[in-house]
């Protein structure tokens, strides 16, 4: 008897984080640096380091609308657009299953995208699974996405558009949340060029992460919900960048709408309020516990 009320007990904590209805299994590997699966739920495949307990979806789309953006953060990305609507060359790094670099390539086809993965095994899936097909002017790089600003620091490529989005199975890598890397990043950006970080907004990491940005970038805009995005530009914010958000929003209105998403969602999640601890310790490459302060709850 007590076997079965153990068994029961188990059974029901599975149920409780297991996603509803019939989850189909359609593919899994092992890359050098973690495991990846491919799941289906009906109209819906993810992608998931984590199965079949999933603490999170790396990236999904729905079959029968493959440009919807299911995922607020992604649509929240996409935000940067309102203060640069005709970006030249753009920056992304962290592939995931494409969903981004998709859209960007649409939207902008003439724009350079250089995109870059650590994992090529993400990117197969992505290809395989998810039809990611990079466009004439989209380049994907395999390489870590530190190792590759700094390899092409001496290009000058001077981006337009950087979107970081690199995640393992926890949290953005810790040497791509310093204030190092973030200085290498604005090396190869344009004056005034857009900056866009996908974060948490609620991990005991938020007020380290808010200060580090500041540190480099100046004041950016706040974007928050499950997830925090962060919009900014070199050298800073300027007094006029909220009135063109929204003058660019209508520009875009069209396109993202196509995808799910517009000015109606977007720009009432814009703020630059300060609701961090301005004095909290910068992260730096020799000061940077992702895993520790990830795991912990922020202090309100």
């Amino acid at each position: 008897m007590r076997f079965l009320i153990c068994l029961a007990a188990l059974i029901g904590a599975f149920l409780a984080v297991a996603p509803a209805g019939a989850q189909q299994l359609l593919h899994q590997e092992r890359s050098l640096y973690r495991n990846i699966f491919v799941t289906q739920n009906g109209d819906e495949r993810c992608m998931l380091f984590r199965w079949p307990r999933p603490l999170g979806r790396e990236s999904c789309k729905l079959l029968h609308e493959p440009q919807k953006l299911i995922f607020d953060y992604t649509q929240m990305m996409l935000s940067g657009l309102y203060l640069d609507p005709n970006p030249k060359r753009i920056l992304v790094i962290g592939e995931g299953g494409g969903t981004i670099p998709t859209a960007l390539q649409e939207m902008f086809p003439n724009t350079q995208i250089d995109l870059v993965e650590l994992d090529k095994a993400v990117d197969g899936v992505a290809r395989n699974y998810f039809e990611f097909k990079p466009g004439p002017n989209t380049y994907v790089f395999i390489e870590d996405g530190r190792v590759f600003v700094k390899r092409i620091a001496s290009q000058k490529p001077n981006y337009d558009m950087v979107l970081l989005d690199a995640f393992d199975a926890d949290y953005i890598p810790e040497h791509m949340l310093t204030k190092e890397f973030l200085e290498e990043v604005r090396a190869i950006m344009v004056p005034r060029g857009v900056i866009v970080a996908n974060t948490f907004s609620d991990s005991a990491l938020y007020d380290h992460e808010s200060a580090t940005y500041r540190a480099v970038f100046g004041s950016f805009f706040n974007l928050k919900l499950a997830n925090r995005i962060i919009v900014g530009r070199v050298g800073g914010l300027s007094a006029d960048d909220l009135a063109t958000t929204r003058k660019n929003a209508s520009l875009l209105e069209a396109q993202l709408m196509r995808r799910g998403t517009g000015s109606e969602f977007l720009l009432p999640l814009f703020s630059t309020k300060v609701d961090w601890d301005p004095d909290s310790r910068i992260l730096t490459d020799q000061y940077s516990p992702s895993n520790l302060l990830n795991a912990m709850p922020r202090r309100r």
